[in-house]
């Protein structure tokens, strides 16, 4: 019997009217906006729906807003009864990772992302800090060059590992375009400057991990017998106060995504679910390694091709 993983994207993949669809037919998906509203005391299923996306966009409309996307796209698949071997998130996905293996109650999740995203707001004013994705550059050269700037009084480094060839780097505005320069110097194929609202990621954050801390204490995570593979050392965890702890360090360290797909294989996943909006981990995933099945899940019609497939792959 093959192997499955959930996995749940993170902030960036958010668009106005993501899972609307499957909310306007399914009353358990129709039930995760309509907690989320109560909890955070306001309309948020409104501008998930009706935008604008400018507001959306927003890291603190952002961040909750795609955790109960997932959420309740999560539910219409447990319907199913299909349950995952283990779970893992791209940076804010991690959250929703979380409640799929029931370490955290969504409640309480869709509060804590709601503080997290304030935190990582407020940490460093507005346009001191930002992020840049370099494509076409290994690792190891990049982190070479954003040493080499960091050393210089410059903050950089690097932020996302999303699959070879695709890194992103964090840091302040001028430590970013050196990094760039000089990356391209180095032979990168491209460098992208990306549309955040600060350098996620990176050291510049540790405000928003000192907040998070003090928040997060207040919350209880449960031990799971579901594993969820650390951003932070692509490693499996089962034990809610190391998920603590590995959350609030997730904020100031690098995103080992590529590394935690690569631990998942190793560990016998053949079949890996996307669930949530667009499809931006399925793509990461195929450049990571092609002989996976990736199924992504975001409305209707891709949770009928997927369901048939899992269904079949657990007969």
């Amino acid at each position: 019997m093959t192997k499955i993983a959930f996995l749940f994207p993170g902030q960036g993949s958010q668009s106005v009217g993501m899972g609307k669809q499957l909310a306007d037919v399914n009353p358990n998906v129709a039930n995760v906006f309509r907690q989320a509203d109560e909890v955070l005391g306001e309309k948020l299923s409104k501008l998930i729906f009706d935008g604008p996306q400018k507001e959306l966009t927003l890291t603190t409309n952002a961040q909750p807003a795609l955790l109960t996307v997932c959420t309740a796209i999560l539910r219409a698949v447990q319907q199913h009864s299909i349950f995952p071997d283990y779970v893992a998130g791209h940076s804010l996905g991690e959250y929703s990772a979380l409640v799929a293996n029931g370490a955290l109650t969504f409640e309480d999740a869709v509060k804590i992302v709601r503080m997290r995203g304030e935190s990582m707001e407020k940490a460093l004013p507005h346009g001191q800090g930002t992020m840049a994705a370099i494509l076409g550059m290994d690792r190891e050269t990049l982190r070479e060059i954003t040493g080499e700037v960091s050393r210089f009084g410059d903050s950089v480094q690097l932020a996302n590992i999303n699959c070879p060839g695709q890194i992103v780097i964090s840091g302040t505005k001028t430590g970013v375009d050196k990094a760039c320069e000089i990356a391209k110097e180095k032979g990168a194929r491209r460098t992208i400057p990306l549309e955040v609202s600060g350098p996620f990621h990176s050291v510049l954050m540790e405000p928003a991990a000192k907040r998070m801390k003090t928040v997060l204490e207040r919350y209880e995570l449960k031990d799971t017998k579901i594993p969820v593979i650390s951003n932070v050392t692509a490693e499996p965890v089962t034990s809610g106060d190391d998920m603590k702890r590995l959350l609030i360090k997730q904020i100031t360290s690098p995103v080992l995504w590529e590394d935690s797909v690569r631990k998942l294989i190793q560990l016998g996943v053949t079949t890996f679910v996307e669930i949530g909006p667009g499809k931006v981990l399925t793509g990461l995933i195929r450049k990571i390694d092609r002989s996976v099945n990736v199924l992504p899940i975001y409305d209707e019609a891709t949770m009928e091709i997927a369901i048939r497939e899992l269904k079949g792959d657990h007969t």
